[in-house]
């Protein structure tokens, strides 16, 4: 058992026709990922991958049947169109790429998703990988890439940043830590499913024995991982690093999720936080595989 994404998850991809479209569609397809078709208004009865493309939603519902998950591969402009053509439509997971998506589209993405069922992850994300099973998004680049740096195992991963994302889980493997399933929950200040949605998913799958962290300074993300711990929703052990050592009040961190204003979000308040809910934090970087392996007893 995975999180979110597996060989049975039935996947359209908004966008197919497009350059990332396309490029990402191989990947998921040749990783193993069930891709069953796409769509792309104007462009309905092409290929791509040898898979149908559709003009709306709707019509590739209504050949196909509803898909278990999209994901989302349009300009920033057109997101907030897609996502809710496909929430209304009957998708129940939606997985939205792009970056600089305005923040009221978010929003009212996230207020629409909540009314009809439905969640979402990102947007700015690279996505969700399963390994062995499906990725949904980028992760990895390659198909090849992918099967070679991610082993399949019992540890999860959850990420701020894209490319820790695949430098952790690749470091976890390199050192014989097999992976559960790897997500990068987004890059933005406001996300579909944070760090404590994600713990929460992990928490209750049966496959994941323990949970790495990659945090940021900005927002609150970890510091709601901390009472969750604390309460005890959460008894499954986390690694977590917190990035951001160097940061100052006013600061942007890589992208729009990671700033520090007014003295809240810092990386000293989250370790905090952590370390006092029983979280294992690191101090560096390349310590967390070892810290893993501590927990599992290896």
């Amino acid at each position: 058992m995975s999180i979110i994404v597996d060989s049975t998850t039935r996947v359209m991809v908004q966008g197919i026709t497009g350059r990332e479209g396309r490029v990402r569609t191989k990947l998921m397809k040749e990783y193993g990922t069930n891709v069953i078709g796409g769509v792309t208004p104007g462009r309905g009865g092409q290929e791509v991958e040898r898979l149908p493309v559709f003009n709306t939603v709707k019509e590739l519902v209504d050949n196909l049947g509803t898909p278990d998950a999209t994901c989302i591969f349009v300009p920033a402009p057109l997101v907030k169109d897609a996502a809710l053509e496909a929430i209304f439509n009957g998708i129940k997971f939606l997985l939205i790429v792009p970056d600089r998506v305005p923040l009221h589209d978010v929003l009212e993405i996230k207020a629409y998703a909540e009314r009809f069922g439905a969640r979402f992850i990102g947007p700015n994300t690279l996505g969700v990988l399963s390994p062995g099973k499906g990725v949904l998004g980028m992760i990895g680049g390659r198909a090849k890439t992918a099967r070679e740096w991610f082993k399949q195992g019992s540890v999860g991963v959850s990420s701020r940043s894209g490319g820790i994302t695949s430098a952790i889980s690749y470091y976890l493997s390199r050192e014989g830590i097999g992976l559960s399933t790897i997500v990068h929950v987004g890059g933005d200040a406001v996300v579909g499913l944070p760090h404590p949605e994600i713990m929460k998913m992990f928490q209750e799958d049966p496959e994941t024995e323990a949970m790495v962290m990659f945090g940021e300074i900005g927002t609150s993300q970890e510091e709601q991982v901390a009472e969750l711990v604390k309460s005890g929703v959460i008894t499954k052990p986390i690694v977590a690093y917190i990035g951001g050592k160097g940061a100052r009040e006013g600061t942007r961190f890589s992208h729009a999720g990671a700033i520090v204003e007014g003295g809240r979000g810092t990386r000293e308040s989250k370790i905090r936080a952590l370390k006092e809910a029983g979280v294992r934090v690191v101090d560096e970087f390349m310590d967390i595989p070892k810290t893993v392996k501590e927990i599992l007893g290896k």
